[in-house]
Protein backbone atom coordinates (compact mmCIF):
# COMPACT_ATOMS: atom_id res chain seq x y z
CA UNK A 1 0.00 0.00 0.00
CA UNK A 2 2.81 2.41 0.77
CA UNK A 3 4.58 1.59 -2.35
CA UNK A 4 1.77 2.26 -4.44
CA UNK A 5 0.58 5.54 -2.86
CA UNK A 6 4.87 6.67 -3.35
CA UNK A 7 4.01 5.68 -6.89
CA UNK A 8 0.72 7.97 -7.15
CA UNK A 9 2.82 10.80 -5.58
CA UNK A 10 5.68 10.70 -7.89
CA UNK A 11 3.14 10.40 -10.84
CA UNK A 12 1.22 13.90 -9.51
CA UNK A 13 4.73 15.58 -9.23
CA UNK A 14 5.66 14.54 -12.59
CA UNK A 15 2.38 16.18 -14.12
CA UNK A 16 3.01 19.07 -12.09
CA UNK A 17 6.07 19.64 -12.46
CA UNK A 18 8.27 21.00 -15.26
CA UNK A 19 11.08 18.79 -14.91
CA UNK A 20 8.95 14.83 -15.77
CA UNK A 21 6.59 17.37 -18.04
CA UNK A 22 6.17 15.18 -21.55
CA UNK A 23 8.04 17.37 -24.60
CA UNK A 24 5.56 19.44 -26.66
CA UNK A 25 6.06 20.37 -30.36
CA UNK A 26 3.97 23.37 -30.63
CA UNK A 27 3.15 26.66 -28.16
CA UNK A 28 -1.21 26.81 -29.12
CA UNK A 29 -4.18 24.90 -28.57
CA UNK A 30 -3.93 21.47 -26.82
CA UNK A 31 -0.40 21.02 -27.49
CA UNK A 32 0.68 23.99 -25.22
CA UNK A 33 0.67 21.90 -22.06
CA UNK A 34 4.42 23.21 -20.61
CA UNK A 35 3.16 25.79 -17.66
CA UNK A 36 6.70 27.68 -18.64
CA UNK A 37 5.44 28.18 -21.98
CA UNK A 38 1.85 29.16 -21.27
CA UNK A 39 3.24 31.49 -18.65
CA UNK A 40 5.56 32.91 -21.65
CA UNK A 41 2.97 33.10 -24.04
CA UNK A 42 -0.08 34.35 -21.89
CA UNK A 43 1.93 37.57 -20.66
CA UNK A 44 0.78 40.92 -21.48
CA UNK A 45 2.15 44.51 -20.66
CA UNK A 46 -0.50 45.60 -18.21
CA UNK A 47 -0.74 49.41 -17.51
CA UNK A 48 -4.29 49.24 -15.19
CA UNK A 49 -3.68 47.67 -11.83
CA UNK A 50 -6.13 47.64 -8.42
CA UNK A 51 -5.04 49.19 -5.42
CA UNK A 52 -4.17 46.26 -3.75
CA UNK A 53 -0.34 45.66 -2.44
CA UNK A 54 1.57 43.50 -3.48
CA UNK A 55 3.27 41.78 -0.29
CA UNK A 56 7.05 42.07 0.11
CA UNK A 57 7.64 38.89 -0.23
CA UNK A 58 6.46 38.29 -3.63
CA UNK A 59 8.39 41.06 -4.56
CA UNK A 60 11.40 40.12 -3.31
CA UNK A 61 10.38 36.38 -4.37
CA UNK A 62 10.28 38.08 -7.98
CA UNK A 63 13.62 40.38 -7.90
CA UNK A 64 15.21 37.17 -7.19
CA UNK A 65 13.93 34.92 -10.12
CA UNK A 66 15.20 38.64 -11.13
CA UNK A 67 18.80 38.04 -10.35
CA UNK A 68 18.82 34.49 -11.47
CA UNK A 69 18.87 35.45 -14.71
CA UNK A 70 21.81 34.76 -17.57
CA UNK A 71 24.94 37.45 -17.32
CA UNK A 72 27.97 37.60 -18.81
CA UNK A 73 30.62 35.77 -17.00
CA UNK A 74 28.20 35.61 -14.09
CA UNK A 75 29.66 39.45 -13.33
CA UNK A 76 25.76 40.02 -11.82
CA UNK A 77 26.66 43.99 -12.84
CA UNK A 78 22.91 45.12 -12.40
CA UNK A 79 21.88 46.41 -9.02
CA UNK A 80 17.59 45.82 -8.09
CA UNK A 81 15.97 48.33 -6.16
CA UNK A 82 12.37 47.40 -5.27
CA UNK A 83 9.89 50.45 -4.44
CA UNK A 84 6.45 49.69 -3.04
CA UNK A 85 5.76 53.42 -1.36
CA UNK A 86 2.63 55.27 -2.39
CA UNK A 87 4.23 58.50 -1.22
CA UNK A 88 7.29 57.69 -3.76
CA UNK A 89 5.22 57.12 -6.24
CA UNK A 90 2.57 59.92 -6.12
CA UNK A 91 5.89 62.23 -5.61
CA UNK A 92 7.13 61.06 -8.81
CA UNK A 93 4.15 61.54 -10.35
CA UNK A 94 3.94 65.31 -9.68
CA UNK A 95 7.11 66.40 -11.29
CA UNK A 96 6.53 64.09 -14.26
CA UNK A 97 3.41 66.07 -14.26
CA UNK A 98 5.04 69.56 -13.99
CA UNK A 99 7.75 68.47 -16.06
CA UNK A 100 6.02 66.91 -19.26
CA UNK A 101 5.15 69.05 -22.26
CA UNK A 102 1.58 66.87 -22.59
CA UNK A 103 -0.83 66.58 -20.12
CA UNK A 104 -0.87 63.27 -17.98
CA UNK A 105 -3.58 61.01 -16.73
CA UNK A 106 -6.55 64.08 -17.71
CA UNK A 107 -8.65 61.69 -20.01
CA UNK A 108 -8.05 58.69 -17.77
CA UNK A 109 -10.90 58.26 -14.99
CA UNK A 110 -8.35 55.23 -13.79
CA UNK A 111 -5.21 56.95 -13.35
CA UNK A 112 -3.05 57.00 -10.11
CA UNK A 113 0.16 57.45 -10.92
CA UNK A 114 2.75 58.17 -13.72
CA UNK A 115 4.32 54.23 -13.38
CA UNK A 116 1.31 53.02 -15.39
CA UNK A 117 -0.91 53.26 -12.36
CA UNK A 118 1.17 50.15 -10.71
CA UNK A 119 1.85 49.47 -7.03
CA UNK A 120 4.98 48.46 -7.09
CA UNK A 121 7.73 48.53 -8.94
CA UNK A 122 11.61 47.46 -9.48
CA UNK A 123 14.58 49.65 -11.30
CA UNK A 124 17.08 48.32 -12.29
CA UNK A 125 20.65 49.98 -13.28
CA UNK A 126 23.78 49.27 -14.12
CA UNK A 127 27.43 50.82 -15.81
CA UNK A 128 28.38 52.07 -19.23
CA UNK A 129 30.29 49.24 -20.96
CA UNK A 130 31.58 48.86 -24.08
CA UNK A 131 30.30 45.79 -25.11
CA UNK A 132 26.92 46.52 -24.83
CA UNK A 133 26.85 43.59 -22.55
CA UNK A 134 25.07 44.97 -19.63
CA UNK A 135 22.32 46.56 -21.12
CA UNK A 136 21.66 42.89 -22.11
CA UNK A 137 22.12 41.43 -19.02
CA UNK A 138 19.20 44.14 -17.90
CA UNK A 139 17.29 42.79 -20.04
CA UNK A 140 17.27 39.25 -19.73
CA UNK A 141 16.86 40.12 -15.77
CA UNK A 142 13.59 42.14 -16.57
CA UNK A 143 12.54 39.43 -18.64
CA UNK A 144 12.94 37.04 -15.46
CA UNK A 145 11.08 39.50 -13.68
CA UNK A 146 7.77 39.47 -15.97
CA UNK A 147 8.04 36.21 -16.12
CA UNK A 148 7.81 35.62 -12.23
CA UNK A 149 4.97 37.91 -12.28
CA UNK A 150 2.83 36.33 -14.49
CA UNK A 151 3.32 33.22 -13.13
CA UNK A 152 1.98 34.49 -9.64
CA UNK A 153 -1.03 36.45 -10.59
CA UNK A 154 0.73 39.97 -11.08
CA UNK A 155 0.78 42.05 -14.15
CA UNK A 156 3.77 43.64 -15.56
CA UNK A 157 4.71 46.78 -17.79
CA UNK A 158 8.39 47.90 -18.50
CA UNK A 159 9.27 51.57 -18.67
CA UNK A 160 11.49 53.77 -20.43
CA UNK A 161 9.90 57.21 -19.76
CA UNK A 162 9.78 57.28 -16.29
CA UNK A 163 13.47 56.06 -16.76
CA UNK A 164 14.34 59.29 -18.99
CA UNK A 165 12.96 61.51 -17.04
CA UNK A 166 14.52 60.50 -13.73
CA UNK A 167 17.74 59.97 -15.45
CA UNK A 168 17.76 63.87 -17.30
CA UNK A 169 15.06 65.93 -14.78
CA UNK A 170 17.17 68.07 -11.84
CA UNK A 171 13.43 67.83 -9.94
CA UNK A 172 13.52 64.17 -10.13
CA UNK A 173 16.60 63.96 -8.69
CA UNK A 174 15.70 63.50 -4.66
CA UNK A 175 13.76 60.56 -5.99
CA UNK A 176 16.75 58.84 -8.12
CA UNK A 177 18.91 59.52 -5.00
CA UNK A 178 16.80 57.55 -2.72
CA UNK A 179 16.87 54.26 -4.87
CA UNK A 180 21.07 54.84 -3.69
CA UNK A 181 22.55 53.28 -6.90
CA UNK A 182 26.27 53.00 -6.18
CA UNK A 183 29.00 55.36 -8.04
CA UNK A 184 29.24 54.24 -11.83
CA UNK A 185 25.66 52.54 -12.06
CA UNK A 186 22.70 54.38 -13.99
CA UNK A 187 19.43 53.37 -13.88
CA UNK A 188 18.56 51.97 -17.42
CA UNK A 189 14.98 50.54 -16.62
CA UNK A 190 11.85 50.08 -14.15
CA UNK A 191 9.34 47.02 -14.26
CA UNK A 192 5.86 48.43 -12.87
CA UNK A 193 3.73 45.54 -11.26
CA UNK A 194 0.69 44.52 -9.45
CA UNK A 195 -2.56 42.65 -9.47
CA UNK A 196 -3.93 43.64 -13.09
CA UNK A 197 -7.29 45.58 -13.84
CA UNK A 198 -7.24 44.98 -17.31
CA UNK A 199 -6.64 41.78 -19.76
CA UNK A 200 -5.27 42.97 -22.40
CA UNK A 201 -5.70 41.09 -25.95
CA UNK A 202 -2.15 39.47 -27.40
CA UNK A 203 -0.59 41.38 -30.00
CA UNK A 204 0.21 39.97 -33.41
CA UNK A 205 3.63 38.74 -33.88
CA UNK A 206 5.48 38.25 -36.74
CA UNK A 207 6.72 34.78 -36.76
CA UNK A 208 8.28 35.17 -40.15
CA UNK A 209 11.49 37.07 -38.44
CA UNK A 210 11.80 33.03 -37.77
CA UNK A 211 14.11 31.12 -40.14
CA UNK A 212 16.86 28.79 -39.90
CA UNK A 213 19.93 28.75 -40.89
CA UNK A 214 21.08 26.96 -43.84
Amino acid sequence: MRKISFTIAIAILCLAGTGCAPKTTGTTGSEMSNPVIETIMARRSVRHYTDQAVPREILQQIAECGVNAPNAMNRQQWEVRIIDSQEYFDGLTQVMKESSPFPMGDDDPKFRNALRNATAAIAVACPDDESGMCLINVGLLCENVCLAAKSLGLGSVVMAGPVMMMNNTPAAKPFLDRLNFSEGYKLRVIVGLGYPDEEPEAKPRDLGKIQFAE
